[in-house]
């Protein structure tokens, strides 16, 4: 380990040293397979790849992206956050959408709620179409525009949470936003619902008299005869 070599001003050890300390750096990062294509988003919140379309969220319009192009995904960065994972499209001229994508956008233009393109075809569970007809029924257009925030509610909670909050909501008859809000977070926090029904100035209230020993009596007599 103390010899030197004709040629070498190191020992042996010496050079042994830095090649142990060169081979205990960490190992680079795992190849990615895919094709990497820097882009920008379109003004429908689009972008481009391989001659299909993909959607990110409304809010990166016009923005520079990063394209990550698998064999079954298609991930959209914008920066180092990723924005949007789709299937992998293999046709030609096509649309992916996300409808989560467009619900910011609706809510603010309500009346698009019925002719989007993203939203077409979105297979959601029964409740929630019971739950727009009632939202629309008692409340009209304002009922459209709480439909799309219980949607919304899919952005942060799993679909199956907001499923069974709607549901719940629909047998209380709490008809609303609020309370398919409250809903999830107690049935994720694991506590009992208590609902402010002040909120809901269109459902039925009942009043409730006073009782008196008289009224009893009344009624006994009543009864009796």
């Amino acid at each position: 380990m103390d010899d030197r070599l004709r040629g070498h001003r190191e020992t042996i050890g010496e050079r042994l040293e830095r090649d142990l300390a060169a081979l205990r750096k960490p190992l680079p990062p795992p190849y990615d397979a895919c094709e990497k294509l820097g882009t920008s988003v379109s003004s429908l919140s689009l972008v481009r790849y391989r001659r299909n379309d993909y959607s990110v969220p409304t809010s990166y319009g016009h923005r520079e992206v990063i394209v990550r192009g698998y064999v079954h995904e298609v991930v959209i960065a914008c920066g180092t956050e990723v924005i949007a994972r789709h299937r992998r499209s293999y046709e030609r001229e096509d649309f992916v959408f996300d409808p989560l994508h467009y619900l910011a956008l609706i809510e603010r233009k309500i009346n698009a709620l019925d002719q989007a393109a993203p939203l077409a075809g979105w297979q959601l569970p029964e409740e929630f179409a019971r739950l727009r007809h009632l939202l629309e029924a008692r409340m009209g257009k304002q009922g459209k525009r709480e439909f799309v925030q219980v949607l919304r509610l899919i952005e942060g909670f799993r679909i199956e949470e907001v499923t069974a909050a709607v549901r719940d909501a629909i047998a209380r008859g709490a008809i609303g936003f609020d309370a398919v809000k409250h809903l999830v977070l107690c049935r994720i926090e694991r506590r009992p619902p208590r609902l402010d029904m002040t909120v809901y100035p269109y459902l039925p209230r009942a009043t409730v008299a006073t009782t008196t020993p008289r009224a009893y009596m009344d009624l006994l007599a009543g009864g009796a005869s």
